[in-house]
C-alpha cells in the first residue's frame, strides 16, 4: 500500500516538473520579437528601451504590433495559468502546481531560453498571471497601471505602481479560493519583485528625467 501512495506522490512530482517546464518554455516565446518580424518591423533590442516589450514595439510607431504582442505576451501567461487550473480539476496536477506554474511562465519571459536568458520586463505577462489566478485581482492590477499611465505618461512608472499593489490586492480583496492560498500569495509577491527588480534602470532614469514617455517615437 505503501509503495502505492510513494508511486502516486512520484507521479504527482513528475507531473508538476513538467508543468513547470512547459510553462517556462511557453514563457520564453519573444512575441515582440516574433510580431516584429513578422510585421517586418525593426527588431525591438535594438532601438529604445532595447525591451523586447510592447511598450518597446510601440515606440517603432506601430500601435497594431504594440497591441499584438501586449495580448500575446499576456495570453502565454493565462494559458499557462488556465491549463493548470485545468490538470488541476482533471485530477493530473496538485493545487501547489499552479503558483509554481505562474511563476515558471513569467521567469520564461524575463529569462527566455530561445534568446540567451535576456527577455522583458515582463508587465504583459505578469497580468496575463494575474487575471487568470482571479479576475478582480487582474483588472484592479490593470487598472491601477492605466490610471498612473494616464496621468504621468510613464509606462515605467505605472508598472512599478501596479507590481507594488498587486501583492496587497492579492491579500485583501482577490478571494483567492485555492486551498494553497499562501502559495499563491507568494508567487504573486514574487512576480511583483521582479517586476520591479527589472525595471530598476528605468528608476534612475525616472529619478533623473531621462525617461522616455509612451508613443514617443524610436532613436
Amino acid at each position: 500500500m505503501f509503495g502505492a501512495f510513494n508511486r502516486i506522490g512520484t507521479m504527482t512530482t513528475m507531473f508538476a516538473l513538467l508543468a513547470a517546464l512547459a510553462a517556462y518554455l511557453l514563457g520564453s516565446i519573444p512575441f515582440a520579437i516574433v510580431v516584429s518580424r513578422i510585421m517586418r518591423l525593426p527588431d525591438p533590442r535594438a532601438f529604445g528601451s532595447r525591451n523586447p516589450g510592447a511598450t518597446n514595439v510601440l515606440r517603432s510607431g506601430n500601435k497594431r504590433a504594440a497591441l499584438a504582442t501586449l495580448l500575446l505576451d499576456a495570453a502565454k501567461g493565462a494559458i499557462a495559468v488556465w491549463s493548470s487550473v485545468l490538470a488541476v480539476h482533471m485530477g493530473v496536477l496538485d493545487h501547489a502546481t499552479v503558483p509554481l506554474v505562474a511563476v515558471c511562465v513569467f521567469l520564461g519571459h524575463l529569462y527566455p531560453v530561445f534568446f540567451h536568458f535576456k527577455g522583458g520586463k515582463g508587465v504583459a505577462t505578469a497580468a496575463g498571471v494575474l487575471l487568470a489566478i482571479n479576475p478582480w485581482l487582474g483588472l484592479a492590477t490593470v487598472a491601477t497601471w492605466l490610471i498612473v499611465a494616464f496621468f504621468s505618461r510613464y509606462a515605467s512608472a505605472a508598472a512599478l505602481a501596479a507590481a507594488a499593489f498587486a501583492p496587497f490586492y492579492a491579500w485583501f480583496g482577490s478571494g483567492l479560493v485555492w486551498s494553497t492560498r499562501p502559495a499563491m500569495l507568494l508567487a504573486v509577491a514574487v512576480i511583483s519583485l521582479m517586476v520591479i527588480w527589472r525595471h530598476r534602470s528605468n528608476v534612475r532614469n525616472l529619478l533623473e528625467g531621462n525617461e522616455s514617455r509612451i508613443g514617443k517615437a524610436r532613436k
